[in-house]
């Protein structure tokens, strides 16, 4: 086999080696070379596309042309030497030259084309046009120019395939450039190959070609541009590469499984290296070396997602010529130290995302007159600002972000004219927010959320700004802003967040305005009134919530809004029929308003809506068979409203849902049996509605509600013994490592899954539900039979209510098997038998409620158990033991401690108990009845007896009831 291969590999190199002598043995004339040209425009096509081509000529410049059909006046009957793009030889009329790149070119190379019989090319440049070959493999007939090409461009193409060994045969290539061809794959013995061979390569290009090699030591002394970017290099990175003689380009950024060291001594490139970018590269926590300092030739420098640790040595300082530094993403630490101050050539420094701290100084980039962007966000500066950060009339963009910077906003800030991007969110900024930043005409982002502005801000300062894109003043909960119909917003905003600034009333917006609002943040104010109609303009998110808002729903822009809160308001009116047709809406969330009407009957297929919120409505009728037409829906939540009728079959064909939230309706039907199959349902509130009937000991489906986490029955009719099928197959809540799984939230983008439940005897709104939270209850049904043994193998239940129904039997012991239970409610049953002693293990319970069931024996000590009070067990006569005062065995109280006890709970609550009594059997037996408590000295029993009955609440023991 390996013989085999051998011969296949031989023979294949023997056929390239013929091929290559006949090319060159078949040179052609200049004639011959013009109809070869002639020939390759023709098998190629113009597009009529004019896309921009982008070029780089080092880190700092990128720029743009426009596309341009350079061999469309190419003609038989002028002079190819004339022809755009050609260069011929002076003297000989050869073809020695061939730009076309950026020329709208589209079509195939072919293995035939007439293109390779060009032997006398010395310069190709293909770039930037749609070239492919139709074998799917990258042309190895570019080998064939191994005769003189010194310049190969093929970048910006459509090449995919592997890189074809005979490119490592180009031995007098000085560049070689085939970036950003992200099929294109070259293979680790060519690559090797390739750089061993190419010994006069000063340029060397292959940014985005899957290369997913090691980078050898043994680089050429030539090379001055090395650019391998983004190309799945692994391993270390060999030292060598840093004392290459003559580099002036130096990119190995992104490539994520490379890792290395920085030298620490003077680097052999020092004199002539002028951009470095190692991005993305693990240099293991080490920290920036002072060797840095020695290329004083450097111009940028992009050591960004480093893993660097430490602070910038005083050694920058010495890099004057530096227009670029980019440290973002690591984790550099210590203040800012003025010798940044002699960089006075810098324009683009980031410095974000960075532990940094402590205030910035007052020299920090005092004479860097060109700086242009500043990014000093997610730090931990703190302090008021430098005035001599503000004195940069060049500055475009400065972010300040997520820092704990202090004070007023300085005079200062507003005399920068260039400023187009300023962003101070989440600081500690006070004051109020000046009316000159209207002299901010070219500013287009500005954003203030979350600091501590204070004051009245009039939205009119913004009307001048014809280029403002996106203003963000959200969550600064002391200033006040307002907004007059004089002085509308500018027209070009695309996105504006005024979340939480004590609105009363929407902005304004001219009338004849064309308006095209992107995302859109009103939340938590206390805005009045009916919508306006501008907010039709919105076509991605609009978020209006907890707000005053009243009026019907007619006037939103239901064809293109993606993204729909208006919760907690006081909308009135019927869901509009138009919602069927919002074929882009993602999230609709109106919960907690005063609607009314019935929920729409789609036809159509909303194949986008994911969240269908409607809670705490007063939406009416069934729910209709056809809302399953959403059949990408994961959340519907129509709790509190009055929905009736029963429930629909349907819903089964709802595969990706995951919570479900039909409780405190009026739904009148058996249990939706239905629901078992669905793979992804997590959570399934239908509490306090009318369900009635046995639930399912059987199941269609081998494993029913295989994700459910949180159920809730609670408050219905449900008879009949607890479903044992659905505890055996909880598999959701059966994960005993439950506290090593990493918390997260139930969440989507702009939405949070909520809803309500009962929580060690409190009702509780969980606004967002992890993901490891459980939770069973089935209380306040009629219920009856034991609790099965399964219930133990639950092993990620946290809480469990079974009370007020009517259970029999033993508690299961196997309870103790949940070691991360916090609540066990099992009380007003008619359980028996003793309390198992396994119980104790329970270190997390936080509650247990046993009371009112027959229960007997020894109450468990030790652990939790020795936190509960009486109300814990109260109900129960045959039990004993701390903490009720019934001693078990044969120890007795004394005479003094039993009176004091007994007239204690006379007086403290007997009294209420005999007026109950007096109203509800006479006054007489009453009084009768008091007098023989009395007299036989058993006021607690009887008291005891009659508080049960009546469901009274006794006050020394707190017995609470939901």
């Amino acid at each position: 086999m390996i013989m085999s291969n051998f011969i296949t590999s031989y023979m294949a190199i023997i056929v390239m080696i013929i091929s290559l002598q006949h090319h060159l043995a078949a040179s052609l004339s200049p004639q011959e070379q013009k109809t070869a040209l002639f020939h390759f425009k023709q098998s190629l096509n113009i597009s009529t596309s004019t896309r921009s081509c982008f070029y780089s000529d080092s880190f700092l410049n990128r720029y743009e042309i426009p596309s341009h059909p350079k061999t469309k006046n190419w003609s038989m009957s002028s002079d190819h030497c004339t022809w755009e793009g050609v260069t011929c030889e002076y003297k000989t009329g050869d073809v020695i030259g061939l730009d076309l790149s950026c020329s709208q070119l589209e079509g195939a190379i072919l293995p035939n084309s007439t293109l390779f019989q060009l032997s006398y090319l010395q310069f190709l440049n293909l770039s930037n046009n749609d070239l492919y070959s139709l074998s799917g493999e990258f042309p190895q007939e570019f080998g064939f120019f191994a005769k003189g090409l010194t310049h190969l461009n093929l970048s910006y193409t459509l090449f995919q395939g592997r890189v074809p060994s005979g490119i490592s045969h180009l031995h007098k290539l000085v560049s070689l450039d085939l970036n950003y061809n992200k099929g294109v794959k070259l293979e680790d013995k060519v690559f090797k190959s390739l750089l061993q061979n190419l010994t006069q390569l000063r340029v060397l290009n292959l940014q985005r070609v899957n290369i997913s090699s090691v980078l050898p030591f043994n680089l050429s002394n030539s090379l001055r541009v090395l650019n391998l970017e983004y190309t799945g290099l692994h391993g270390v990175l060999p030292q060598e590469v840093f004392h290459l003689p003559n580099l002036e380009f130096l990119d190995l950024g992104r490539n994520r499984d490379l890792k290395g060291v920085l030298p620490k001594v003077k680097w052999g490139s020092s004199a002539t290296l002028q951009h470095l970018s190692l991005s993305g590269i693990n240099f293991n926590s080490g920290g920036i070396p002072r060797s840095l300092g020695y290329l004083e030739s450097l111009v940028s420098l992009n050591l960004q997602f480093c893993n660097l640790s430490g602070p910038i040595p005083r050694s920058i300082g010495n890099l004057i010529q530096l227009s670029y530094l980019g440290l973002e993403g690591n984790n550099l630490h210590g203040p800012i130290l003025t010798h940044l101050a002699n960089c006075t050539n810098i324009i683009y420094l980031y410095l974000n995302s960075n532990n940094f701290t402590g205030l910035l100084p007052s020299k920090f980039v005092a004479h860097s007159s060109d700086l242009i962007d500043v990014n000093l966000s997610d730090n931990g500066f703190t302090g008021p600002l430098p005035s001599s950060l503000f004195n940069l009339p060049s500055l475009e963009k400065l972010d300040l972000s997520y820092n704990g910077f202090t004070g007023p906003l300085p005079s200062s800030l507003f005399n920068l004219p260039s400023l187009e991007k300023l962003d101070l969110s989440y600081n500690g900024f006070t004051g109020s927010i000046p009316q000159s930043i209207s002299r901010f005409v070219k500013l287009t982002d500005l954003d203030f959320s979350s600091n501590n502005f204070s004051g009245v801000l009039n939205m009119s300062m913004f009307s001048p700004l014809e280029s403002l894109y996106y203003l963000d003043l959200s969550h600064n909960h002391f200033l006040t802003v307002r907004s007059t119909a004089m002085n509308p917003l500018p027209p070009t905003l695309f996105t504006l967040r005024l979340s939480s600034c004590n609105m009363k009333e929407f902005p304004h917006f001219s009338k004849d305005a064309e308006i095209s609002l992107h995302y859109v943040d009103l939340s938590n104010n206390d805005i009045e009134g009916e919508i306006p109609d501008w907010i039709g303009s919105v076509w991605y998110y609009l978020n209006i919530s907890h707000n005053n808002l009243t009026g019907g729903l007619e006037q939103l822009p239901w064809y293109t809004i993606q993204y729909l809160d208006l919760q907690s308001n006081n909308l009135n009116g019927s869901l509009p029929d138009l919602i069927c047709n919002s074929s882009f809406l993602e999230v609709l969330n109106l919960s907690h308003n005063k609607l009314s009407g019935v929920l729409p009957s789609c036809r159509t297929q909303l194949t986008l809506l994911s969240v269908f919120d409607l809670r705490m409505n007063n939406i009416q009728g069934s729910l209709p068979s056809t809302l399953s037409n959403f059949r990408n829906l994961t959340s519907i939540n129509l709790h509190g409203n009055k929905l009736q009728g029963g429930f629909p079959s349907s819903f089964a064909e709802f595969d990706k849902l995951e919570t479900l939230d039909l409780g405190s309706n009026q739904i009148n039907d058996t249990f939706p049996q239905c629901l078992e199959a669905l793979p992804n349902l997590q959570v399934l509130v239908l509490k306090s509605n009318k369900f009635y009937g046995t639930m399912n000991k059987t199941s269609e489906v081998e494993h029913p509600f295989p994700s459910l986490r949180i159920i809730d029955l609670s408050y219905n009719d449900f008879s009949g013994p607890l479903p044992v099928i659905y505890f055996r197959n909880f598999k959701a809540m059966m994960n005993g490592e439950v506290n090593k799984i990493k918390r997260s939230y139930m969440e989507r983008q702009y939405y949070s899954d909520s809803t309500n439940l009962v929580i060690k005897g409190y009702e509780i709104q969980l606004n967002r539900i992890l993901t490891v939270f459980t939770t069973i209850d089935l209380s306040k049904n009629n219920f009856e039979g034991k609790i099965s043994e399964y219930t133990g193998n639950l092993l990620s239940l946290r809480f469990l209510n079974l009370s007020h129904n009517h259970l029999t039997g033993h508690i299961p012991p196997s309870i103790a098997n949940l070691t991360v239970l916090e609540s066990l409610d099992l009380s007003s049953n008619q359980l028996e038998g003793e309390i198992p002693g396994q119980l104790i293990g329970l270190y997390s319970l936080a509650l247990l409620n046993l009371s009112y069931n027959k229960l007997r024996g020894h109450i468990p000590e030790g652990f939790q158990f020795n936190t509960f009070e009486i109300d814990s067990y109260v109900g129960n006569l045959g039990l004993c033991g701390k903490p009720l005062s019934k001693k078990c065995g044969h120890d007795n109280v004394t005479q003094e401690e039993d009176e004091e006890e007994e007239d204690d709970y006379f007086f403290g609550g007997f009294t209420w108990e005999a007026v109950v009594i007096g109203y509800g059997c006479g006054v007489v037996p009453a009084f009768i009845a008091g007098y023989l408590m009395l007299l036989a000295r058993k006021p607690k029993w009887f008291a005891g007896i009659i508080a049960m009955e009546l469901g009274l609440k006794v006050r020394r023991m707190e017995i609470k009831w939901r």
